[in-house]
């Protein structure tokens, strides 16, 4: 069942994976870093959307795709310096593909979404600081049916293999599909391993992950939450939709995407369908801050979710509880 589709997402995103690392070798420098030119990240981005569309779009021409970039900021006559860089990284991975298959494959992914039907959906660098910093980023790409995720890949070019704290940064890599369990392993290698969560049982075993960027959770509600839970381990600080990967191959037990009191913003499908997935083929669970599950029906945002809970599962009910006593407390 989807033999085909799981070994070209997972060729695809290896792919993506390569141009990913070369572009911020290659780009990202102190001086980059010192002027907060966030060029390398676009070039990164642009260039991953271009190999998977294409991968994609030569093995499932009727698959339609949804993603986040199109190719009309390299049209601009000022960005032919952006446009350059992008076709010539593209040429290191997929020599073939000319300026007009690299333009037409970053166009293709202006899918909608919705409820029936298949397509695909990708977040081509999603961690966009942590790629910046050198630090966790990740390459996510799904595939959805009638409002399901079927398969899900992501690729976490710097993350170690076993947990945070190694130090071997060959990056990893993580499969799954709907009903037939999750995988990880290496970038480097092809042997995938079964990919399963922490066995915590309660809440104070528990180790928390969640976002470096203050703008992107409420690490104060995440204290609070974790004080009434008992939970006193370290939290694990990391961009991206590697947090998902942490928590599905047990180095992690929960996380928590809690939305400021203010915030109004709507999840991107792209950020979370991979990476839930995987944890749910993991042996997790995955909701949104009330409990309900996360619905991928209505088209490019989960805008009848509010904020994203991702656990082991064996303590999700009780995180659930946790977190809408403190969300009640104002």
């Amino acid at each position: 069942m989807l033999d085909t589709e799981l070994q070209v997402a997972l060729d695809a995103v290896r792919l993506a994976c390569a141009l990913s690392r070369n572009v911020r070798a290659a780009l990202v420098t102190e001086d980059t870093l010192t002027k907060k030119d966030r060029s390398p990240v676009t070039i990164a981005d642009l260039g991953v959307q271009a190999i998977i569309s294409d991968r994609l779009h030569a093995h499932f021409p009727g698959d339609p795709l949804m993603a986040e970039e199109e190719a009309g900021v390299l049209r601009a006559p000022e960005n032919a310096e952006l446009q350059k860089k992008v076709l010539e990284h593209v040429a290191r991975i997929q020599p073939a593909m000319g300026e007009a298959q690299v333009m037409a494959a970053i166009d293709r992914g202006h899918h909608q979404g919705g409820a029936t039907g298949r397509f695909w959906t990708m977040d081509p660098i999603d961690g966009t600081k942590g790629f910046i910093r050198n630090d966790q980023y990740a390459i996510a790409l799904a595939l959805i049916e009638n409002g399901q995720i079927i398969l899900g890949v992501l690729g976490c070019p710097s993350l170690p293999e076993g947990s945070m704290s190694g130090k071997d940064g060959t990056g990893v890599i993580l499969a799954a599909r709907k009903g037939l369990g999750a995988t990880v392993g290496s970038l480097a290698g092809k042997t995938m391993q079964t990919a399963t969560v922490s066995p915590a049982a309660s809440p104070a075993e528990a180790v928390v992950c969640e976002s470096v960027e203050t703008g992107h959770t409420s690490h104060s509600r995440s204290s609070r939450i974790a004080a009434r839970l008992g939970i006193t381990k370290p939290s694990l600080h990391l961009d991206s939709q590697c947090k998902y990967s942490v928590v599905a191959r047990g180095e992690a037990s929960l996380y928590m995407r809690l939305p400021s009191k203010t915030s109004v913003y709507e999840e991107m499908i792209w950020d979370h369908a991979a990476g839930a997935l995987i944890v749910a083929e993991a042996g997790g669970r995955v909701s949104d801050t009330a409990g309900k599950p996360l619905d991928f029906s209505l088209g490019r945002t989960l805008r009848n979710n509010v904020g994203v809970i991702a656990t082991n599962g064996r303590i999700h009910d009780r995180v659930i509880a946790a977190v809408q006593a403190v969300i009640a407390e104002g």
